[in-house]
């Protein structure tokens, strides 16, 4: 049956950035299609949370408090996930994130930050779980980028970029670590987390005007992007590897409504 291909049963995913939003709902999903799940968020209560609900699929969960910016809790990561299962099938890179900033004060420092939060962790967490994946028979990383990759905005300069660099970093692992280990991304659009809800509470507004320039009328949710992870996370995407994928309501222009001034 052509809908086995989705199935995960006695594959192992890492998920970060996973006690809320769009890395919860994607762990929900791998855990749904048969994964056991390593979960990794710096917050140890909305962690326990999360993988109460995973839990509550049949699959075995296991929580680990990780703050991605930290290599070392990296390396715990992936240890604790071997010393548990076994091995390691999928990676999910989620974490990340860069509030929004005129680029004319964006310091250096920040920059960097926002380079190394959503780039780096990526690669770093990317090459502990690679040698793993080999020895399992090979694997699929998904990461976790944005529409603002490619569209643009006034203050996004530090994440858009970060996101971008993310994307291409994508295409060029998926290259090099091709056959072996699968490395694609989604590029998403503006999406119902607790994140976006700080901007989307702002205003009254705010909400209306964003569904209003998308579209396909809603924004998204985690699990419309846990759709897309799972997808690329299976055996239903064998053939796929180095593509960046567009979740996005069909938007093809910014739907930020609030405009930010450059400071010029």
């Amino acid at each position: 049956m052509i809908l086995d291909r989705f199935r995960l049963d006695g594959k192992v995913a890492i998920v970060t950035g996973a006690s809320a939003g769009i890395g919860r709902g994607s762990a929900l999903g791998l855990a749904e299609a048969g994964a056991h799940v390593v979960i990794a968020a710096r917050t140890a209560s909305t962690l326990d949370d999360a993988a109460a609900e995973i839990a509550g699929t049949g699959a075995r969960v296991l929580p680990i408090v990780t703050d991605v910016n930290d290599a070392a809790q990296l390396g715990r990561l992936a240890d604790a996930a071997i010393a548990e299962f076994g091995r390691i099938d999928i990676l999910v890179n989620n974490a990340g994130g860069t509030a929004p900033g005129p680029a004319l004060f964006l310091d250096p420092d920040d920059l960097a930050a926002s380079f190394h939060f959503n780039v780096g962790t990526a690669l770093q967490m990317s090459k502990l779980c690679a040698p793993h994946m080999i020895a399992a028979g090979g694997g699929s990383i998904v990461n976790i980028s944005s529409a603002m990759s490619y569209m643009v905005e006034p203050g996004f300069v530090a994440y858009g970029a970060a996101k971008a660099a993310l994307s291409h970093m994508t295409r060029l692992l998926a290259c090099e670590w091709a056959p072996h280990i699968r490395v694609n991304a989604l590029a998403v659009g503006a999406t119902e987390t607790e994140a976006l809800g700080m901007f989307l509470n702002a205003s009254p507004t705010v909400r209306d005007d964003m569904i209003a320039m998308t579209p396909m009328g809603r924004l998204g949710t985690p699990e419309d992007i846990a759709l897309g992870v799972l997808y690329l996370a299976s055996p239903a995407s064998s053939w796929i590897t180095g593509k960046v994928y567009e979740i996005d309501g069909g938007t093809v222009a910014s739907n930020w409504p609030m405009k930010m001034p450059s400071g010029l």
